[in-house]
């Protein structure tokens, strides 16, 4: 039996699709289907890595943690990364595809819909649901003949859309009217409506639920309040928090182009205070300075110059602050960067920070891998602690000196990553942060005490979505009966 399906798409970017699909994978998983996310686009610095070594959006991975499934590239067969304010990478079935700027991606676009269709049919074929999750506007009336990741993609799945708007950013039955009826044909596939991040009283919205309904003719499925302190990946993992948590604080660079900065999620719960710094005056009292990852080493190096942060950085070493970089941090401290084939634009070769002895050589494979780390020395508390982690870069290191990790190969085989000198101290490894014994132990060195618990996430998004949600309504609406109107191949708990 072909999967059912269910659409979720939204009245603009950051209006709350990502979380609301995450949280229905794990409401369905919950409820003994298989389910699976699917995002046939997606635009992000924030990246994962499959246990095959594919590189997908962070965002669905975490929707397939949330379902209990191990992430695949077929849950977003395409990627882009951008470079700069006219180009990304474009990331095709978990592999680099090229370096595009809009106009030449609009008009390869063609080729890429077969990958979207298998990509999905794939999934359709192993499970019992899969929900979609739209990508920006669906009413982007200039891009519409060309769309990868909205309504022709519901109408490839022939999936039900639901609608979310996000009604703290203000003009939310506006944004809802408007997108409907820029949808000519397709409007008939909206099904209804989700209001996110409610904070207000539900007295005063009724008259706005009623008006909706009256005007479009369609239910609103739910009204679900805004969730403090959540920790889970934004929407398209573009967007950068701002100063969370108490305690020491960590200052992490803010790059023009930083990726992956969802990893530092957790720090607050740990006990520290994090902030993402632009200036250099933003890391004079800093208990830990974190350079993280970079989408474009070399522009990030010289924004970092031409604001005196390189100076701040070893001044701060030198009185013995802890430094910490990962992947395009960690070359940035190093003696020189070489870009021989212009991998970041004209190639050539700069100076890094030259607070550890390494040299980074840019060429033309990517590494992506899922790892398990040995901690080093530096961190005493864990030494030979495995962790889990992952990499994702195109530098290689030649580097000599104590490694900060020994990275787990086949057959029990280790190999040396990254650097450590006194308090400075470089990896290529994402995701340490994630391990909660990891972020505990920076958080007891920098001071903190560190006794917060990692609380369950997605059970917690998962609850209070279930309860502002109509999912009876749901399980209609892609036709299931029920939480036990499953396909008979797949009983509940298979």
């Amino acid at each position: 039996m072909t999967a059912r399906t269910l659409m979720i798409q939204g009245t603009a970017s950051s209006v709350g699709k990502s979380l609301l699909v995450t949280a229905l994978c794990r409401i369905f998983k919950e409820d003994g289907l298989r389910v699976a996310p699917f995002k046939s686009q997606n635009m992000a610095l924030n990246s994962a890595v499959t246990p095959d070594g594919g590189e997908i959006g962070r965002a669905q991975a975490a929707q397939a943690m949330a379902a209990g499934i191990p992430p695949e590239v077929a849950m977003n067969p395409i990627l882009l990364k951008p470079e700069g304010d006219r180009r990304s990478q474009v990331v095709v079935s978990g592999r680099p595809w090229g370096v595009m700027d809009a106009v030449a991606y609009h008009d390869r676009k063609g080729e890429l819909l077969d990958i979207v269709s298998q990509s999905l049919g794939s999934l359709r074929e192993r499970f019992d649901l899969v929900v979609i999750e739209g990508a920006g506007s669906p009413a982007e009336v200039n891009l519409m003949d060309r769309d990868l990741v909205n309504m022709r993609v519901a109408q490839m799945a022939d999936a039900p859309v639901i609608l979310a708007g996000d009604i703290d950013r203000g003009g939310v039955f506006a944004a809802f009217v408007g997108t409907l009826d820029l949808l000519g044909a397709h409007r008939d596939r909206v099904a209804g409506f989700v209001i996110n991040k409610f904070r207000g009283s539900r007295e005063l919205l009724e008259p706005g639920l009623d008006f909706l309904r009256e005007r479009t003719g369609r239910p609103v499925f739910g009204v679900v309040p805004y969730l403090p302190d959540l920790r889970l990946e934004a929407e398209d993992s573009l967007e950068v928090p701002g100063p969370e948590g108490s305690g020491p604080a960590v200052a992490i660079v803010r790059f023009p182009f930083i990726s992956n900065f969802d990893e530092f999620r957790y720090l607050p719960a740990a006990g520290l205070a994090v902030r993402y710094a632009e200036q250099a005056s933003q890391l004079a009292d800093a208990r830990m300075v974190i350079l993280p990852g970079s989408k474009a080493v070399r522009h990030d190096l010289d924004w970092m110059r031409s604001r005196g942060i390189d100076r701040e950085i070893r001044r701060l070493a030198a009185a013995g602050i802890p430094i910490l970089g990962i992947c395009g941090g960690y070359e940035m401290l190093g003696e020189r960067i070489s870009d021989p084939l212009g991998s970041e634009g004209e190639p050539g070769t700069m100076r890094g920070l030259g607070l550890l002895p390494l040299g980074t050589i840019f060429g033309e494979d990517k590494t992506t891998r899922q790892v398990s780390a040995e901690v080093g020395a530096w961190l005493p508390e864990l030494k030979g602690r495995e962790l889990a982690a992952y990499e994702i870069h195109m530098g290689q290191a030649e580097a000599t000196g104590p490694a900060a990790f020994m990275v787990r190969e086949g057959a029990g085989v280790l190999r040396n990553d990254g650097l450590h000198a006194a308090n400075v101290v470089g990896t290529f490894l994402h995701g340490l942060f994630e391990n909660p014994e990891f972020c505990r132990a920076i958080a007891r060195r920098l001071g903190a005490s560190a006794t917060s618990d990692l609380e369950p996430a997605y059970d917690r998004l998962a609850r209070h979505v279930r309860d502002h949600l109509d999912i009876l309504a749901l399980y209609r609406l892609v036709g299931l009966s029920g939480p036990r109107s499953l396909d008979s191949r797949h009983p509940p708990g298979s």
